[in-house]
């Protein structure tokens, strides 16, 4: 096995500071002119800035750059859009909704983006958990349902890509002769989904299913779950976890990092987002957000360590993927280790800073991942 490494595009902003919520959004906390006391503060997520961290996680290595989607985020197609001549080989993970887009549509953004490109398309299936982000975009179909539109979704727009193209007839889609103007490498498809809809979909459709990062038990739960349900239809899927990195030298230091984080959270503001997060009709939120409560010692980042060398204080404030990989970069690797021993082939990454964290990740742990045999020559 050789694991692959990708990295995010922080397309809400990016800071030393762990403040906001949704995908890290900076409260004004974290901006020129607040009361945080860190360097740099708040970086708006401009062109410039995003393709930064573009050529960065290319420079460094890794292999794709996750871009999330949502209203507190660019858009993440424009992004990924624009990025493409700022970058050679790097691949972008797209993140996309089934039901603010048709799938022929799809198809076709996403043939022409694979011709842009040269073949470095990826998409992220998003099915929604939040049930105030789903009526913004006013999606009101309910969760389940919202699983078995995209099993229909997947569907059409992977015939789509064929000479044949796509006639369905479903509860969701009616389609007649959906193609692409000219067929181009279908993207693979990744998922999550800790509930039990989200299994068949994943099992029928998707390449990889991408989870949040609990502990390498729990974990390995979820991959024998999928992994029979793929057997079942005759299909293998490959297993990708999501998580946030802090990687240092010396184990000390990163938990100093990690207690900076705390330090700077305002009690209310983390009590705000909770019930946020709390709000979301998402299994896997909740599997979040049960490995720390919401209760946090402010001066004590390791009390909120839920596995050697995981760290669940980064869902305090942030919904979706709410724990890190803490410690020194051995310390890291070896958990890195022990996410591959129970199935999981690739790692999709992210830390405050994304450029600075880039470069502690890469320079740090991959070495000795390497060394280890964990990742091709």
């Amino acid at each position: 096995m050789s694991l692959t490494f990708d990295w995010f595009l922080p397309t809400t902003g990016d800071s030393r500071a762990l403040v906001g919520g949704g995908h890290s959004v900076p409260s004004d906390l974290g901006r020129a002119g607040g009361s945080i006391d860190t360097a740099g503060r708040f970086r708006e997520p401009d062109l410039r800035y995003l393709a930064h961290v573009a050529r960065t996680a290319e420079d460094l290595g890794f292999d794709a750059v996750l871009t999330p989607t949502g209203t507190p985020c660019e858009d993440a197609w424009v992004v990924a859009s624009a990025l493409i001549p700022e970058t050679e080989r790097l691949k972008f993970l797209v993140a996309l909704r089934p039901g603010l887009i048709t799938p022929t549509l799809l198809a076709q953004m996403s043939s022409t983006f694979q011709r842009l490109s040269g073949n470095r398309l990826l998409l992220n299936v998003v099915v929604g958990g939040d049930p105030s982000e789903q009526l913004r975009f006013g999606d009101r179909v309910q969760k389940d349902d919202r699983y078995a539109r995209a099993a229909e979704f997947l569907q059409v727009f992977r015939e789509s890509f064929t000479e044949a193209g796509s006639s369905f007839t479903g509860a969701f889609y009616d389609v007649e002769d959906a193609r692409t103007r000219r067929p181009a490498p279908v993207p693979e498809i990744y998922l999550g989904g800790s509930s039990a809809a989200a299994g068949p979909v994943t099992a029928a459709h998707t390449d990889v299913y991408l989870t949040w990062g609990e502990p390498p038990a729990a974990v390995a739960e979820k991959i024998a779950w999928i992994r029979g349900l793929a057997d079942e239809e005759g299909r293998t899927v490959r297993f990708g976890v999501r998580l946030h990195t802090i990687s240092r030298d010396h184990s000390e230091d990163a938990w100093r990092f990690a207690d900076a984080l705390l330090a700077q959270l305002d009690p209310a503001e983390v009590a705000k987002a909770q019930d946020v997060i709390a709000s979301s009709e998402s299994e896997g939120q909740k599997r979040m957000r049960d490995l720390h409560g919401g209760q946090y010692d402010p001066q004590d980042a390791r009390s909120l360590e839920v596995h050697p060398a995981l760290w669940s204080g980064i869902g305090l404030m942030r919904s979706g993927a709410g724990t890190a990989l803490v410690g020194s970069h051995t310390e890291v690797a070896d958990l890195i280790g022990e996410y591959a021993e129970v199935g999981i082939e690739e790692f999709v990454l992210s830390g405050y800073p994304h450029v600075e964290e880039a470069y502690w990740f890469a320079e740090g742990v991959l070495p000795i991942v390497r060394r280890r045999g964990l990742i091709a020559p």
